[in-house]
Order: C-alpha cells, then sequence, then structure tokens
C-alpha cells in the first residue's frame, strides 16, 4: 500500500503532461510470492502465479489480462513467461525482438529466447 499513491500519481503526472501514450510503466517484482504465510514472517517464492502491472505507451488501458485460481497460487488464463514480457517490452519500443542477441560465454542469446512472444492481448 505504500507505493499507491506515488505510482498513481506518477501515472497521472505522465498523462496529465501528454507522455504516458509515449512511456511505457511496468511495475513488477522479479518472482510471484504464495497467496498463503508459510508459519514464517512472510511468504515463500511462487513460480505459478506472478502479477504485474503496466501502463502508457502502446497499451490497451483499464482492464486486467490472465486469471489465476480462486487462492491465487496458479495461473488458469492467458499464462505467459518472462521471455513473452520482454519480447512485448522490445516489440513496444520498436526493437526485433527475435534479431536482439547479446554474447555470453563465446554463444549468442536472445533476450526473449526463442520461445518468447508478444502478448497480443495487451497491445493497444
Amino acid at each position: 500500500l505504500t507505493v499507491d499513491q506515488p505510482v498513481a500519481g506518477l501515472v497521472k503526472d505522465l498523462q496529465s503532461r501528454g507522455l504516458l501514450d509515449e512511456t511505457l510503466v511496468i511495475f513488477s517484482g522479479e518472482f510471484g510470492r504464495t497467496p498463503f504465510v508459510q508459519g514464517t514472517n512472510g511468504r515463500d517464492h511462487n513460480p505459478y502465479g506472478f502479477s504485474l502491472w503496466l501502463a502508457g505507451g502502446g497499451l490497451k488501458k483499464g482492464f486486467i489480462y490472465g486469471q489465476t485460481d480462486e487462492y491465487g497460487y496458479r495461473v488458469v488464463e492467458n499464462a505467459h513467461t518472462v521471455r513473452d514480457l520482454h519480447a512485448t517490452v522490445l516489440t513496444l519500443l520498436g526493437l526485433d525482438y527475435r534479431g536482439l542477441t547479446y554474447r555470453f560465454g563465446g554463444r549468442d542469446y536472445r533476450l526473449a529466447d526463442v520461445d518468447g512472444h508478444p502478448i497480443r492481448g495487451i497491445l493497444a
């Protein structure tokens, strides 16, 4: 809850200045969390359900994409991977997600890997 107002303020400010349509805002962590406390202070990592939000440039507005089960534990609708997110962001930036590579250990890798594809259901 401590981030709700500042993030909403950022999006409203970008919109009021006419910059939101050309700015991509991504709010996410690096992994999902279990919906239940694990008996300690906090929750465990959850690779089966992950939430993030996006706003701005090139995206549809005002809707929820995807769904988890009734417990918020597993995705049941519109499952995607981080490679799909990478492909989506690269596409929104006007870059070819299939051609962009980086060299590591003497080998070329694609940021979106071979199975990453833009999430068409969120693109405007």
